[in-house]
Formats: structure tokens, sequence, C-alpha cells
């Protein structure tokens, strides 16, 4: 009887072991984050536009080159902004050759549902809206060619249409 005892209780031990064991790689580990993006990331580079370009008078296009990460309560924002230097309808119009502003940080903080992300964060800007620690927030909706960007830093909003890359959440 005592064997038949220990050995109910040896095979319960080894269960509960076994099924520990099992469960240990799928159980979350290590420190809980903030809550704001569920462990979710977001990234994405491409090329946009910049709905309106410059604006009035001139309404100079404007191209941007743009990449972000975010991951595990850290991330990088870029983003580059190029102009023509020869005016619309020149010789040479087409080509976005001049850095009219360039904005690099780190992310801080992601709020992240299923269409859409703000991430928010602190960048050193060049160009338009030139500072350093300057706040930023970027408003990202996933998608390919035609999701969008608005672009919010040192008082300035830019309202941004994907033409080439990808944004996933």
């Amino acid at each position: 009887m005592v064997n038949r005892r220990m050995l109910k209780t040896s095979l319960v031990v080894g269960l509960v072991l076994g099924a520990a064991l099992v469960a240990a790689p799928i159980a979350p580990s290590g420190t809980p984050d903030d809550g704001d993006d569920d462990g979710r990331s977001v990234r994405g580079a491409g090329t946009t536009m910049l709905e309106g370009g410059t604006g009035s008078p001139a309404f100079t296009p404007v191209i941007t080159k743009v990449a972000f990460h975010w991951q595990a309560g850290a991330g990088r924002f870029e983003c580059l902004a190029l102009a023509p230097t020869e005016e619309a309808g020149t010789r040479g119009s087409g080509k976005f050759d001049t850095n009219i502003m360039y904005v690099t940080g780190a992310i801080t903080s992601a709020d992240i549902d299923e269409d859409a992300a703000v991430l928010k964060g602190s960048a050193t800007v060049t160009g338009v809206g030139a500072g350093s620690d300057q706040a930023f927030t970027a408003t990202v909706i996933r998608g390919g060619p035609g999701a969008t960007l608005v672009l919010e830093v040192s008082g300035l909003t830019f309202r941004e249409i994907l033409l080439d890359g990808r944004f996933t959440l």
C-alpha cells in the first residue's frame, strides 16, 4: 500500500513538473512594460509625398524618406525631406536634391491599435523647424502605398502619403 501511494505521489509530482517545463517557454518573461504597446512592434520605411508640398504660394513638391521602428519599449524615427532646387516647369524641377528638413530621434512611447500607431518621442531637427530635443508625434496608418503618416514636430504638421514601402503594426 505504501509503494502504491509513493508511486501515485511520484506520478503526480512528475506530471506537475513536466507541465511546468512545457509551459515555461510559453509564459511571458522579463519585466512588464508600461502597457502602451501590449508587447507589439511597429516598423516601416519608404518614400512619401507631402500633401500640398510646401503649401501656398509656391506648392513646391516635397518627397520624404522615412524609417522607424519600435519594439520592447524602444525605437527610433528618421525622416529626411527633399525638395527640388529648380522651380516647377524648368529643367531639373523633378530632381529632389535639396535637403530641407531632417528629423532624427528616439521613440519613447507607442500607442498601437489594429490599424494605427501613435509614436511619440524627442528629436533633433535640422532645416525647417530646426532645434534639439523637439517633441514629436508620428501617427502611422498601416499598409503599403497609399498608407499615411502625420508628423507633428516643431509646431508644424506634415501629412504624408506613402508612395513605396510599408508600415506594419
